[in-house]
């Protein structure tokens, strides 16, 4: 049988005057929302690094395979580091992680990585390969973070989680919506659907034995919810699953939420919808990789310990 999830390894929470790397993983940034972005971190005492190929295109890409990796890697492996946000998602995210200098970024140490969207390829691959947490939360130049009017509770959020990590165990405090009943204790994982069901059957693929799975994603019809769901239950990813936690599904379909139900409540496991984090407004900061306690009776959902130590 394979061994069920254990807890991550977590990276050290920040302070004012730590280094943090704003980095292009995926697709094109907006040079306006970049400069509000980091803008916002540096207000909050931290030194901003942006990786040099940050503004530049590759068709949808921000700049070629090669230049993003090195962003990464050169922002990983700088020794001032503490942690690397990603810019934002789209694509392009998957067909770095080949690319990237793994043993140097291991011998460099823990860093916070946090980002949603397209970077779960990344968080399922420091997991698998760095075995570290990682925040599924706002990055630097999305438009919750950084758009003409940002979301101020989940700016809030994401800056509680790295400098006071203590004061947010709890993320969700009653209010999600019970559809299998039950309580149970396991490790977070998961992320954006259609990213998860990309990994199968590669190194970053990362099933949910023994932990909480957290699902969410964005502008999916309800069919290809249902292929994608299809496929994670017929290649074993959902196989001994604790429970199962559902965020949102923005421009999905007034029947996203009943479709991923209906397909997942068989499991016979705990599970509950309405945790506001991924695409939603307002974004809540989830971690990856930490131990929390599900009780889908009563809706809420708490860290069993601080996401950074």
């Amino acid at each position: 049988m394979t061994e069920g999830l254990r807890p991550l390894d977590r990276p050290r929470r920040l302070a004012p005057g730590d280094q943090v790397a704003v980095v292009a993983t995926s697709g094109v940034i907006a040079a306006d929302r970049l400069h509000r972005g980091v803008e916002t971190l540096r207000s909050w005492g931290l030194d901003v690094v942006v990786g040099p190929h940050a503004l530049e295109r590759q068709r949808h890409l921000a700049g070629t395979d090669e230049a993003r990796a090195a962003d990464l890697v050169q922002a990983w492996c700088d020794p001032a580091t503490r942690a690397v946000v990603c810019a934002r998602g789209g694509s392009g995210a998957a067909r770095i992680v080949d690319l990237l200098d793994w043993e140097a970024m291991r011998a460099a140490g823990p860093r916070v990585l946090v980002g949603f969207s397209d970077v779960t390829v990344l968080h399922a691959a420091v997991a698998n390969r760095l075995g570290l947490a990682t925040l599924f939360g706002p990055m630097a130049a999305s438009d919750v973070f950084a758009g003409e009017v940002p979301d101020s509770s989940s700016v809030d959020r994401l800056r509680a989680t790295l400098f006071e990590p203590q004061t947010t165990r709890v993320l969700a405090d009653g209010g999600l919506r019970c559809e299998v009943p039950g309580r149970v204790r396991g490790v977070l994982v998961g992320g954006t659907l259609a990213l998860l069901a990309n990994t199968v059957g590669t190194p970053e693929h990362r099933p949910a034995r023994g932990g909480l799975a957290v699902l969410e994603d964005v502008a999916e019809p309800s069919y290809r919810i249902d292929s994608m769901l299809t496929q994670l239950l017929r290649t074993g990813w959902f196989d001994g699953v604790a429970g199962i936690v559902l965020g949102s599904w923005v421009d999905c379909g007034p029947d996203a939420r009943d479709t991923v139900v209906e397909r997942l409540a068989p499991l016979g496991v705990p599970l509950v919808s309405g945790l506001p984090f991924g695409h939603s407004v307002p974004q809540l900061t989830v971690p990856l990789g930490v131990e929390a306690e599900l009780d889908a009776d009563s809706g809420s959902l708490t860290l069993l310990q601080p996401a950074l130590r």
